[in-house]
């Protein structure tokens, strides 16, 4: 598992990760414990720019809202792709160019739409209703706000239901026979400026041939639009290529994608005769594999499975419970040695669906080990809650054997923040 996987190697039996002995981390910082290889997070980001020359490469932040990942990124030429105010927040404070910020979502509220319009950044409308208000709001500012029209194109993304965004059925988007319509419609609304469309059509795609087809769709559309004599300056075909959890899970990479969907998006240019900007949004393939949970054994119980309770639970990685996901275990102090037996790994919650990872073979667990759980670098904190009055951990980024705190462990008084009592009740 580890052989595709640079930044990750074992030395005298431990788990190094971008050079940075795992078990000492967890010695010096305590566990739970999420770590960032800058390395490998580079590295994906420029993977994307190297099969991307002509794109810009926004990253979605709502797979990792760490501001030193996003400045990191910014660093190396991200824009961001946004889900709210607090990640607009989040970009800004990183260093993100308000030009390179799309603001997604499906159901934005009047003050989020306010925020955009403040920041002059670009707003993917999700319907016309919305237009209509991002319109009425940037009137009343004196402003006129780019705006792009999210596409439901009516894609299978062949991959888990609660995260395909671009089937008839899903929330997100504007149906693909309604948006030529709908963008007419668009330009005649004053204060915004329909500039081009959107689609995205799920996460965690290990087959490229929906985003050929969703590409298809979206050059089909961009000839109707060129045909009522609109503007298309720029064709953003979101992101969801998913990486390998599993041992032997194959996953294409970004020069894959690009191998396969350039030559549609260049040959639809070429006969509307257009040259509008391409983006696109990964999130999980930049910064997926970049991060480990670092948990310790608790307790080992043999019953009727061999359950080895861990102090980080789904509180801290959600996924495994949410999807049913698979993510890889190392017993981080015993990264050499074979597996003996069979365990099922487990976290503190008050929930039996707390299982981080069931029936893996693994060397003989002990009271005290470090469990590494790899690829949890996107969606690991950015789900992570306080749930059973657990404080959120800490994040290390590691970088040629060097280690920087960037995010503080909670402790219990972070339960009481915003919190009152009444008066009344304490009489």
């Amino acid at each position: 598992m580890l052989g595709t996987k640079e930044h990750l190697s074992v030395e005298n039996g431990h788990l190094l990760i971008d050079g940075a002995d795992t078990v000492a981390l967890s010695e010096e910082f305590g566990t739970p414990l999420y770590v960032t290889s800058e390395g490998r997070l580079r590295e994906n980001f420029r993977n994307y720019r190297r099969a991307f020359l002509e794109a810009d490469i926004y990253f979605a932040v709502k797979a990792n809202g760490s501001l030193a990942v996003l400045r990191i990124l910014a660093l190396e030429g991200a824009g961001a792709d946004v889900f709210s105010g607090g990640e607009l927040l989040l970009a800004r404070m990183a260093g993100i160019p308000m030009g390179m910020i799309l603001f997604n979502g499906n159901s934005k509220r009047a003050e989020e739409l306010e925020l955009a319009v403040e920041a002059n950044v670009r707003v993917s409308a999700d319907s016309l209703e919305e237009a209509v208000a991002l319109s009425r709001i940037a009137m009343e500012k004196n402003k006129t706000i780019e705006v792009v029209f999210r596409v439901n194109p009516d894609v299978s993304a062949r991959t888990h239901p609660k995260i395909a965004t671009g089937l008839r059925t899903s929330k997100f988007g504007i149906p693909s026979e309604e948006i030529v319509n709908v963008y007419k419609t668009a330009l005649d609304l004053e204060g915004i400026r329909p500039v081009g469309l959107h689609c995205h059509i799920g996460s965690q795609i290990l087959d490229i041939d929906p985003f050929v087809e969703a590409t298809s769709r979206m050059m089909d559309l961009a000839a109707d639009i060129v045909d009522m004599g609109a503007d298309l300056e720029m064709m953003d075909f979101g992101g969801g290529l998913g990486i390998g959890y599993a041992p032997g899970m194959e996953a294409p990479g970004p020069a894959d994608l690009a191998r396969r969907v350039l030559p549609v998006f260049r040959a639809g240019c070429s006969d509307l005769g257009i040259r509008p900007r391409i983006v696109l949004e990964p999130g999980r393939s930049i910064a997926g594999d970049s991060a480990v949970l670092l948990t310790r054994v608790n307790v080992v119980k043999r019953s009727h499975l061999n359950f080895v309770g861990v102090d980080a639970g789904f509180n801290l990685l959600a996924r495994p419970m949410i999807y049913d996901a698979y993510h890889h275990v190392v017993v981080a102090n015993k990264a050499d040695k074979k597996p003996e037996e069979k365990y099922t790994v487990v976290g503190p919650i008050c929930e039996s669906g707390d299982v981080l990872a069931g029936d893996r073979m693994l060397p003989a667990v002990a009271m005290g080990d470090i469990m590494a759980i790899l690829d949890t670098g996107a969606y690991g904190f950015s789900m992570a809650s306080q749930y059973n009055g657990q404080p959120r951990c800490a994040e290390v980024l590691v970088n040629g054997g060097r280690a920087e705190l960037v995010r503080r462990a909670e402790d219990y008084s972070a339960l009481l923040v915003g919190q009152m009592v009444p008066p009344r009740l304490l009489s």
